[in-house]
């Protein structure tokens, strides 16, 4: 059973969880929850001013309505990420900890019902001669032997929950299973996120391997020329050594990018959890692996109450403002009750006849007058608690502001950079065909010829690495907005999860 089909054999029954979570809080203790106010400023910052606009249309859809198999354009990308989203070890894990947590639920409201179940016995005890008995003249033997039988139906330690502890616990562990809920879909854009990135970076590898190889192929054929003219005596030994020492260094980078696509290629399968299957779509060009949509300026803040690693942290709170409720239910009596209903009988073939009904009933009250302390300091633990995970809440708002402020400054930097990279590659090739045309017709040295065809290859090398950088940039900010949890884009918007 592949990770999804593990999460949406629980979804049926998670699902009624919040309306449970809202039943339980009812009549308990339980403190009245209200959302932190969210510790950042009301919209993103806007992005540097630009001339440059990107490619495509806006984006209507928000990014966590927005499905990934929409939001990625590449065929080869879309199959690695349906293959990661069955076969991921870590979405696995994460679906048995969803698994876990509904079960740990079910044990958990449980104990707002009584634990019924039947039961039987016999009792045969024979009695010593001290004992007591006495038995009449003709007696047999038998009859010295004590037996006793009985059946019945019941409960016991069943507690009745007047003051809502055992329905603050419930909550809490509803709230618990909802937030591993919310985790899995973290787990879930968190992988298709690393799987696009990995994927870029291949493909900006692979284009530096090409880079490579056009320059290696290209010293090899100078330092042939240049060979052939120092056998000539047209040509001195220092030029043939300095062309023949480029030559070593392409290759040398020939083989690094060779590593670097490899080791790509290994990230890849480790993240899809599989190998890479041979008959998977072409890839396309670097660039075209994503909906080049322009962003809104000014994005609502609010939209980060979509992320679900800021709704599991309030699950997150939400369980520890219910153990608050539990806590406090302890400084109050404690009601138990035990009851039987069945039958008993010294003979086994009058066990089930009227006069063998019987019945019980045990009520107990526990009521709490010297702890010394304990209660309080459960009360004093569990409010503790509850401050940490406002503070956890608080920051995981934080961190996911500050992330797609960063993705929106990056963006407009590297439209700027790219546009500054592409016109330095341009000069740098006008560069280079100059100074070897110039060393070509006698008028200049070969080394002036190497520092242009140095430069050709560093900005070269330079854009793709811009390149790779700005469209991880566009899956990151992706990303940050709760984008990659759903395959499909969604028909109608979802709206932010309220308690």
């Amino acid at each position: 059973m592949n990770a999804l089909s593990m999460v949406h054999r629980r979804a049926r029954k998670i699902a009624a969880l919040p309306l449970s979570a809202a039943l339980l809080s009812a009549c308990t203790m339980v403190p009245t929850y209200h959302r932190p106010k969210a510790p950042v400023a009301a919209t993103f910052p806007k992005e540097p001013a630009t001339d440059i606009k990107p490619e495509g249309k806006s984006l209507q859809t928000p990014a966590s309505d927005l499905g990934w198999s929409d939001f990625f354009t590449d065929p080869r990308l879309r199959a690695l990420i349906e293959i990661a989203m069955k076969e991921n070890r870590d979405l696995r894990t994460a679906a048995t900890s969803v698994s876990q947590a509904a079960a740990q639920y079910d044990v958990q409201h449980a104990s707002l019902f009584p634990a019924i179940s039947a039961s039987g016995a016999a009792i045969y005890m024979a009695p010593s001669k001290t004992a007591g008995f006495s038995f009449a003249p003709g007696q047999g033997e038998s009859i010295s032997t004590f037996r006793y039988y009985s059946a019945g139906i019941g409960f016991s330690s069943y507690e009745i929950d007047l003051f809502g502890r055992i329905r603050s616990l419930s909550q809490a562990s509803a709230e618990a299973a909802l937030k591993e809920v919310a985790n899995v879909r973290a787990v879930r854009i968190s992988i298709v996120s690393q799987v696009a990135n990995a994927y870029i970076a291949w493909l900006g590898d692979r284009d530096l391997l090409h880079i490579a190889t056009d320059d290696l192929d290209n010293l090899s054929e100078n330092m042939r020329l240049i060979r052939l003219r120092y056998e000539h005596g047209e040509e001195n030994m220092l030029t043939l050594r300095q062309a023949e020492t480029e030559v070593y260094q392409a290759a040398q980078l020939k083989a690094q990018q060779v590593r670097l696509v490899a080791q790509d290629e290994n990230a890849i399968t480790l993240l899809i959890g599989a190998p890479i299957p041979a008959d998977l779509p072409p890839p396309r060009p670097l660039g075209e692996q994503t909906l080049m949509g322009n962003v809104p300026a000014g994005l609502p803040s609010d939209l980060l109450f979509r992320r679900p690693d800021i709704i599991s942290a309030e699950h997150d709170l939400l369980s520890a403002n219910a153990n608050i409720g539990a806590a406090r239910a302890a400084f109050f009596p404690k009601i138990t009750l035990t009851a039987t209903d069945g039958v008993s009988s010294l003979l086994f073939h009058r066990l089930f006849t009227a006069p063998a009904t019987t019945w019980g009933l045990q009520p107990n009250i526990s009521i709490p007058i010297f702890t010394w302390g304990q209660n309080r300091g459960n009360l004093e633990v569990t409010k503790a608690i509850r401050e940490q995970k406002v503070a956890a809440y608080e920051k995981a708002i934080q961190t996911a502001f500050r992330e797609v402020s960063d993705t929106l400054v990056a963006r407009s930097a590297y439209l700027d950079q790219g546009r500054q990279m592409d016109d330095l590659v341009k000069a740098s090739a006008d560069s280079y065909r100059l100074a070897k045309m110039r060393y070509q017709a006698g008028t200049d040295s070969y080394l002036n010829t190497l520092d242009s065809q140095r430069s050709l290859l560093q900005s070269q090398q330079a854009r793709v690495n811009i390149q790779v950088a700005r469209y991880e940039n566009l899956v990151t900010f992706y990303r940050a907005l709760g984008g990659g949890w759903i395959e499909q884009t969604a028909r109608s918007p979802r709206v932010p999860w309220t308690p």
